[in-house]
């Protein structure tokens, strides 16, 4: 009986000590895809289609072939970034760039 008692104890104890953290841990990891797919659900932003600023400017063909951001699958003022991430002057002022639609959840620029 007491082969028996230690054995009991070396099970109950590796139980305490490795089975329940362990579940403790995957039930955590569940709910945190979980919580991670609902928030990618949230998150889908449609697609905004690329302005044709060539075209709102007047671009002559020769412009537009000269021009990278033409080639580009970013917009204009996405492509043309300084390095720092900031936009340029000439982009803040441009009427494609003012035209856009905000993304969701923010307001239009005003200017004074």
């Amino acid at each position: 009986m007491n082969d028996f008692n230690a054995w009991l104890a070396v099970a109950i104890g590796i139980l305490l000590r490795l089975a329940i953290p362990i579940f403790i841990t995957a039930l955590v990891v569940f709910f945190l895809r979980r919580l991670d797919e609902d928030w990618r659900a949230e998150n889908k932003t449609p697609k905004i289609r690329k302005p044709k600023c060539w075209e709102i400017r007047d671009c002559t063909p020769e412009e537009r072939a000269d021009c990278e951001a033409a080639s580009s699958p970013l917009p204009c003022w996405q492509f043309k970034r300084l390095p720092n991430g900031y936009l340029r002057d000439e982009c803040l002022d441009c009427e494609v760039f003012i035209g856009m639609p905000a993304p969701k959840g923010m307001s239009a620029p005003k200017h004074a």
